[in-house]
């Protein structure tokens, strides 16, 4: 057994694409691998700026022999197709046997093929491996045709400690690797991995991103807490910048306290996406006026030269973002707004002030079911909460959209219900983000995703597949999140109405709304949002597929009855029990050529076990009209619990299919009286397990 070690040396990877391709050089190569027929015991990927890296353990030194065998034509078959076998084969006449069977005489050809050299299926399998890269982004150098994420400079290639001879991107490879871009550039000799990887930490190379990332965050803590601050906490600013060092060293800055006037948010977005820095706070929580940069050497000087030149470039950065806050001040948001004319929503849907005034009224009409809520607070919030878009700050810096627009506001001097509503009307912008709870700020949020769901569904952009270039999925789990976590009774159909009301849909767009209606769509992605959070989506289906609901916290009531009922022996039996019933409905309906639905004639009732069925269905079904219209799932679970005897004892005691035609028909529809009554909980047909 011997291990493979690769490194494909160039110029820096994008952070962003770099885990993506470590992971696609390792799926390939493993591929490759599998499909020649070499095991191995272990492939792990590593990645730093310079290099993609792979180390693969335990493979074999050669393929294992094969010994094929190849039925031929029959003996006496023509010469033509003999021989064309035989060279097909690559064997000769006397390489092969002649044999009996029940079909004839036949040659058959034994053909043994000696396994290859690891070493030569790799000078394969590698070139194929890197050319089939999905890079995003890929570019030609010099005068070579080989499409590449940046120019390669080498390639290490070794098997067992010998070299690989492969030729990719017009290199031939070698055991030589390179060390950081400034400590160590020379060329050096390697000959496992293990000596590669303790070389290159030597030449101030971390090749695992994992032990960058958390070099990263142990020396920016430390420094924070040598200077009395606190990090602030950002994952995936840290993760980028292990993308953009390979020796990560942090360096504490500052910036002059001035540019604390302008609001927290700013600067923060500033450093961290234009200048990579991470954000401290201080003893009281607000924003400290330092920084920590992460520098990719050790520097002589101890960094001073380093930070200084930092310290200059964020200087003019915040001078920038200065400048445009106190040049916002100047205009109130109510002024912005016929800048928002000039701005397309979309070209059916209108312009942005457009959407606006659409978002007024339903931000408006969605208060009455907020608790708390007001309508025209709502209706003012919906009236401003795009004006900062046209903004110099979020013009410079879009992450801060709706967040400047709550300064914006305050400084206007609206109230504080209305400045936080702007600020969170975007929310929640994906799973991890909080859903606003105040009411004025859930009504403007709500307004703002269900206009856009209703009017790109009315306009037959609707998402397929994968595609959802509108975020229509995102807007509708938020919708739905705002709801249950608000617990909001909101109907949905009434308020899929009111949206359209303020739209001026013509027969084009009406025709968009069939087939797949708004409803069924919220349908899935409660069912995904339900799934994300361990509940049984099938029961929500099984609730939807009834028809008529659209509030979704009496759905999850509805939900939550019905999982307590399906988990209790009755309800479990009960399941197996209307199953049986829908079963022999459907086959007897189809060998019948019509449907059971009538009324049960009590006159043909004979056994007790029916007669007493027949009467238990028609008890239970006003006490379940009667629970279910006072949303007492409790108490409609428990009158079905008590079905359970009943049908068993039906089951067990009476025949359907009797030879009498009119008794046979008569218990059909009793049967179908079951699945009628359970179907006014539930269609127990979607439920699974």
């Amino acid at each position: 057994m011997a291990e493979l070690l690769l490194e494909l040396f160039g110029e820096e990877i994008p952070a962003r694409m770099q885990g993506r391709a470590a992971d696609d050089l390792k799926r390939l190569t493993r591929a490759g691998l599998q499909e020649a027929g070499l095991p191995f015991e272990r492939a792990k990927a590593f990645v730093t700026p310079r290099r993609l890296i792979l180390h693969v353990t335990g493979l074999p030194l050669a393929q294992p022999d094969v010994c094929e065998e190849r039925r031929g034509p029959r003996v006496d078959a023509p010469d033509k197709a003999i021989e064309g076998f035989l060279r097909g084969s690559g064997v000769t006449r006397a390489q092969c046997e002649e044999r009996e069977t029940p079909k004839g005489t036949f040659l058959f050809a034994i053909i043994e093929r000696q396994g290859r050299p690891t070493g030569d299926v790799l000078a394969e399998i590698l070139p194929a491996a890197f050319a089939d890269l999905p890079w995003p982004k890929s570019m030609r150098w010099g005068s070579g045709t080989t499409r590449w994420v940046r120019p390669l400079h080498s390639i290490l290639a070794l098997f067992g400690g010998a070299v690989v001879p492969l030729t990719f991107a017009g290199i031939d490879s070698d055991s030589k690797t390179r060390g950081h871009r400034f400590h160590a550039p020379e060329p050096f000799t390697v000959s496992d991995f293990a000596g590669y990887r303790e070389s290159l930490f030597a030449a101030k190379v971390l090749i695992d991103p994992e032990e960058r990332r958390q070099r990263i965050a142990d020396g920016a803590a430390q420094l924070a807490q040598a200077a009395g601050l606190t990090l602030v906490a950002d994952d995936g600013l840290v993760d980028e910048i292990a993308g953009l060092v390979e020796w990560p060293v942090p360096m504490l800055g500052v910036f002059d306290r001035r540019f604390l006037d302008v609001p927290a948010e700013v600067l923060m977005t500033t450093m961290k996406v234009n200048q990579k820095y991470l954000s401290l706070r201080d003893g009281d929580g607000k924003l400290a006026p330092n920084f920590i940069t992460v520098a990719n050497l050790e520097a002589r000087d101890g960094g001073g030269q380093i930070i200084a030149g930092n310290e200059y470039v964020l200087s003019a950065r915040l001078a920038d973002a200065e400048f445009f806050w106190t040049q916002d001040l100047k205009k109130s948001l109510e002024s912005r707004l016929p800048a928002l004319n000039e701005m397309v929503f979309h070209a059916k849907l209108g312009t942005l002030r457009e959407k606006v005034t659409r978002m007024e009224k339903l931000a408006a009409a969605l208060a009455r079911y907020v608790p708390g809520a007001n309508g025209e607070l709502a209706g003012r919030a919906a009236h401003l909460c795009k004006a900062d878009l046209v903004s110099d700050m979020v013009y410079e810096f879009p992450e801060v959209q709706g967040v400047m627009g709550r300064y914006y506001a305050l400084n206007d001097g609206e109230v504080e219900a209305v400045a936080d509503a702007i600020q969170q009307h975007y929310s929640p912008a994906g799973p991890s983000d909080a859903c606003p709870h105040a009411p004025t700020a859930a009504c403007v949020a709500l307004a703002d995703k269900l206009d856009t769901l209703v009017g790109f569904w009315f306009i037959g952009e609707k998402p397929t597949g994968s595609r959802d270039p509108f975020a229509l999925r995102r807007a509708a789990l938020g919708v739905i999140r705002i709801v249950l976590e608000n617990g909001l009774r909101l109907p949905l159909q009434d308020i899929f109405a009111t949206a359209r009301g303020s739209y001026e849909f013509g027969e084009e767009q009406e025709e968009a709304e069939e087939g797949h209606s708004l409803l069924d769509f919220f349908a899935d992605r409660l069912k995904v949002h339900l799934r994300e959070t361990g509940m049984r989506h099938d029961l929500a289906q099984a609730i939807f597929a009834l028809g008529g609901e659209d509030d979704l916290v009496r759905l999850l009531a509805r939900m939550t009855a019905l999982d307590g009922f399906l988990g209790s022996e009755d309800g479990a039996n009960l399941l197996v029990a209307y199953r049986r019933a829908a079963n022999i409905l459907r086959i007897e309906e189809k060998r019948d050529g019509m449907v059971h639905d009538g009324a049960v004639d009590d006159s043909l009732l004979q056994q007790d076990e029916e007669v007493a069925l027949a009467e238990a269905l028609s008890s239970s079904v006003a006490k379940i009209d009667a629970a279910l219209a006072a949303e007492d799932f409790a108490v409609a679970m428990a009158v079905m619990a008590g079905l359970r005897q009943p049908v068993d004892n039906f089951f067990d005691a009476v025949t359907v299919n009797t030879d009498d035609a009119a008794q046979r028909g008569n218990r059909l529809r009793l049967l179908s009286l079951i699945r009628a009554t359970l179907h006014k909980v539930a269609d127990f047909s979607e439920v699974e397990g």
